[in-house]
């Protein structure tokens, strides 16, 4: 069994580690760190809004009574020699500094964006792109460490690198073209997004989230090339929104294949793409990688966020594009806050202790 760290435990990102581990076959909580406010005492207390007693508890999921008599530890000051993993769930800023003094002693698995644009760091996604983990060798080699860092992508590149991935493979891709519709969730709740401004509104700018997806696309959807990621040259233009849905992001998107691709063909392409031995076995993959609904009225965020425990991303509407070259558009729907936030990490988790990246 390996020991786990979950750093930010507290915050809301934190919690979804906890459930998502929550009876996990392979992996076990056994320290929380926070921040300094946090730290010393129980995490029942921590998570406890000290002037109404009111449980600060923001998964749906019920909270994870194993975990509320442990102790919380300062970030600054955790102990490496009793983990053999960490879970990092905390800003870039603050990530910056801590997840080097842990990835020098044990393996990181993170949620920020503080390291994805390093040369040497994948950003991963079972079933994808798991042959970008031989950079992980690299960058311990580079850096001196023993572990590693490896952040998971922007919530809103997930869904829409996993839909790309077999039409890339198929037919290959020369330009991208998404206009998102996010949740308010992957805001966080702080500062996150004040309910008088996202009421009967669209907020059209989130900062630095286009620049985000259009570079961790084409590096996702790249190949190996030696010690080195050479990103696929893909041109991706997108525009990030957010909207007045709880979880669930929607993107619509347009693409341009190099081969002539018709709906029919590019349904069964997704139909087809399952992660094979990539995630065959790992305890939080999906049955789907992609589900495809031909209603034309999915998929929706309400309704299509939670399918296969919010790891699947839903596509509908697949249909020829007549402005674009070999063109296509479609409609997704990824859960934010599962598959392209904590229980993606675990996945990641999963995915390196089975190719023998983290000990156990």
């Amino acid at each position: 069994m390996i020991r786990a760290a979950v750093v930010g435990a507290t915050g809301i990102v934190g919690q979804q580690f906890l459930v998502a581990l929550k009876n996990h076959p392979w992996i076990q909580v056994t320290a929380l760190a926070a921040s300094e406010r946090s730290a010393g005492h129980s995490y029942r207390r921590a998570i406890t809004d000290p002037s109404s007693g009111a449980l600060r508890w923001f998964c749906d999921e019920p909270p994870v009574e194993e975990a509320m008599d442990m102790p919380v530890v300062n970030a600054t000051e955790l102990s490496t020699s009793d983990v053999d993993l960490v879970f990092t769930a905390i800003e870039s800023a603050p990530a910056k500094s801590l997840e080097p003094k842990y990835a020098a002693d044990v393996p990181v698995i993170s949620t920020a964006s503080a390291f994805r644009y390093e040369n040497d760091v994948p950003i991963l996604i079972p079933g994808v792109n798991a042959g970008h983990a031989r950079l992980l060798d690299a960058q311990r080699k580079r850096r001196g460490w023993k572990g590693f860092i490896t952040p998971i992508p922007n919530c809103t590149t997930c869904g829409l690198a996993i839909t790309l991935k077999p039409l890339h493979e198929s037919f290959g891709i020369d330009s991208v073209i998404m206009t998102s519709l996010q949740a308010m969730s992957g805001a966080g709740r702080s500062p996150g997004v004040i309910g008088l401004d996202i009421l009967d509104n669209v907020i059209p700018f989130i900062s630095g989230e286009e620049e985000k997806v259009q570079i961790e696309t084409q590096k996702i959807l790249g190949r190996m090339a030696g010690d080195s990621i050479q990103e696929a040259p893909i041109k991706v233009s997108c525009t990030c929104t957010r909207v007045a849905v709880l979880e669930g992001h929607t993107e619509a998107v347009f693409v341009s294949t190099r081969k002539p691709c018709d709906a029919a063909s590019a349904i069964e392409t997704m139909r087809a793409f399952t992660g094979g031995d990539d995630v065959s076995g790992l305890p939080s993959a999906p049955q789907h990688m992609i589900l495809v609904n031909e209603d034309p009225f999915r998929p929706q965020p309400r309704l299509d966020r939670d399918n296969d425990g919010g790891m699947a991303t839903t596509v509908g509407r697949i249909r020829q594009d007549s402005v674009l070259e070999n063109g296509l558009k479609y409609v997704l729907v990824s859960h934010n806050t599962k598959m392209g936030a904590a229980r993606g990490a675990v996945l990641v988790a999963e995915m390196l202790m089975r190719d023998g990246y983290i000990a156990h």
